[in-house]
């Protein structure tokens, strides 16, 4: 498998808008371009070529146009947050010419939510085809090659989905938005090749994880390998690499990384 990482940063990104004197970089150098965060999302490719698309979020087309992704076979939604859901109207170019709607899937709660917000993209609408064909990942196990599990993660008052994608003997496990760690989520991710997991700041937040918490977790789950993504302004790209253990790196948009 194949893992690009779409967007890396936070729901306001980085830069931050609207600074005092302009965008905001907070502690993140400027001149460092995996400082420049677009939200987070992760793709997921297959040797056969398949390929998952993990949430779409609010910058889809610009992170899409970036790395040259120009068809997709499914799509996965972590929650119904709008910075990793907004940008869905962006699906619908990968609708033409195709003989059916996208599939798509997400937990019971994010499917009911996307339902009432994007009708449109689910149902048609004025003679414009289904986008997605949209279902919950209750008795899904496989998609398009790669087998598929998950669990529920606490994400402040709110619930995020977290996935593990098998292929090709490896495994692939993202975790994002979540504020604490539970027995699901460690057995879920166990012996991970890799983790992509949430690391918004240091100190502690109360919806999302921070550095210990995304260590701790890498920890207990013995993956072999860790990517911190939805990092804030306070993040910055080459200090925290020196921060963390060897088999663990910096997420930054564009990183293309082989399972």
């Amino acid at each position: 498998m194949k893992v690009l990482l779409l967007g890396s940063g936070t729901s306001t990104g980085v830069p931050r808008l609207a600074g005092p004197d302009g965008p905001d970089w907070g502690d993140c150098n400027p001149n460092e371009p995996k400082n420049r965060r677009t939200r987070a999302s992760i793709l997921l490719e297959n040797d056969a070529g398949s390929r998952l698309l993990v949430d779409t979020s609010t910058d889809l087309r610009q992170q899409l146009m970036a790395n040259d992704i120009h068809r997709l076979d499914a799509v996965f939604w972590t929650h119904d947050h709008a910075d990793h859901c907004h940008g869905i109207d962006d699906l619908r170019p990968f609708r033409y010419g195709r003989g059916g709607p996208l599939l798509g899937y997400g937990a019971e709660e994010t499917v009911r939510r996307l339902r009432n917000r994007f009708g449109y993209v689910f149902a048609g609408q004025f003679g414009y085809p289904t986008i997605v064909q949209l279902e919950t990942l209750d008795r899904l196990k496989m998609c398009v090659g790669f087998g598929v599990d998950w669990c529920l993660m606490r994400h402040g008052p709110a619930m995020s989905t977290g996935f593990r994608f098998d292929c090709d003997g490896k495994v692939v496990s993202y975790a994002t938005d979540f504020s604490e760690i539970s027995d699901e989520m460690v057995n879920l991710f166990y012996g991970s090749d890799l983790l992509v997991v949430d690391c918004l700041r240091r100190d502690p937040h109360p919806t999302h994880a921070n550095l210990s918490m995304s260590l701790e977790l890498a920890r207990i789950t013995k993956a072999k390998r860790v990517v911190l993504t939805h990092l804030d302004k306070s993040m910055d790209y080459a200090t925290l690499s020196q921060e963390v253990p060897a088999h663990v790196e910096v997420g930054y948009d564009g990183m293309w990384v082989d399972v």
